[in-house]
């Protein structure tokens, strides 16, 4: 019954999930970024770089 109450290898567990839930995020963070600086998602970056300077232009 020594192997019932083992929890050793849970602790091994969670943080294999842990780090595999962070670099999940990671890399859908990278895809958004990567879609936005190459216009793929017709998201431009140097337009709205040109629209906050202006905002901060007119404002001051």
């Amino acid at each position: 019954m020594d192997i019932v109450k083992d929890e050793g290898g849970q602790g091994a567990a969670e943080y294999i999930l842990l780090f595999g839930g962070v670099i999940v995020i990671a890399i859908i963070a990278l895809w958004i970024y990567y879609q936005y600086f190459t216009n793929s998602a017709g998201i431009n970056s140097t337009e709205d770089i040109q629209n906050v300077r202006n905002n901060l232009t007119n404002q001051g």
